[in-house]
């Protein structure tokens, strides 16, 4: 076995939003397919939403990979909080107007009117929760005009204030949510992101008991998941280089994911 195999699988596992990265499973399948049919339909603002870790902002990645070559598609992957920055952006990325200073929303919608397009601008935004109330607002007036349409990302939380504001609802006219993964659907996670860099050994090594612990400490958040898998392979990278004779290289050890799940955080002795 290489030296570096287990390196190469603890890399597999970092935390970063890469659409090259996306691994398709059935139920993620079925809300990716029913966002790019609803795409298609006159809708002003579409909700995206599931709790932190669900896979939003990847399945946005996605998205915008997929489309941005066949209709407009902007994606604001991090919040533009101030006012006038977001309508500047907006402006400059939907109607390549560049507007030096500051841009009220009177104005952008003046912008607006000089612009027709066949197929409105999609415009992605991620982490909606971070815009203040304000902001929103101006961002739910301007899909009302359906000049441009919207995807949205917002965290699923006990308290969904933001979702539950009536003026908010009356502007979604579709939602999709995410939900973190079942231990046979973290199995085939797990197994695609490893086969996927031809890892089939390390992919082999898990079995129904492993992932059922993995899913015990993350709920089968993909986020959880792929933190804990990282900190798994690092130690089994420190055992190969350091103490080779106490690693097994057939089956992952249930001990070592408790290891990892203390590291991380996810289990407290």
């Amino acid at each position: 076995m290489s030296d570096s195999l287990f390196k190469t699988s603890k890399d597999l596992f970092l935390d970063v939003v890469d659409s090259n990265e996306y691994v398709q499973l059935d139920r993620v399948s079925v809300v990716y397919n029913a966002l790019r049919e609803s795409i298609k339909k006159p809708l002003k603002m579409i909700l995206l939403y599931g709790k932190p870790g669900t896979g939003k902002s990847m399945m946005l990645h996605k998205l915008y990979r997929d489309l941005f070559e066949k209709q407009k598609v902007i994606l604001y992957q991090t919040p533009i909080i101030d006012e006038s920055e977001f309508l500047r952006s907006l402006a400059y990325d939907v109607y390549n107007h560049k507007v030096d200073g500051e841009l009220n929303f009177t104005r952008f919608n003046e912008l607006g009117l000089s612009y027709e397009f066949d197929t409105p601008p999609l415009v992605l935004l991620d982490e909606a929760q971070l815009y203040s109330p304000a902001l929103m607002e101006k961002i739910r007036l301007i899909s009302d005009s359906r000049k441009i349409k919207f995807i949205i990302t917002l965290h699923k939380t006990e308290q969904e204030d933001l979702i539950a504001k009536e003026h908010f609802q009356t502007r979604i006219w579709e939602s999709q949510q995410l939900f973190n993964a079942t231990s046979s659907e973290l199995k085939i996670y797990i197994q695609k992101k490893l086969l996927r860099s031809n890892s089939f050994d390390i992919a082999n090594m898990f079995n129904d008991k492993n992932v059922k612990l993995i899913h015990r400490f993350t709920s089968g958040n993909y986020r959880d998941t792929n933190k804990l898998l990282y900190l798994l392979f690092d130690l089994y990278e420190w055992y190969e280089e350091n103490r080779p004779s106490k690693i097994s290289y057939t089956k992952i050890s249930n001990k070592m994911i408790e290891m990892a799940a203390i590291q991380g955080g996810f289990l407290h002795v």
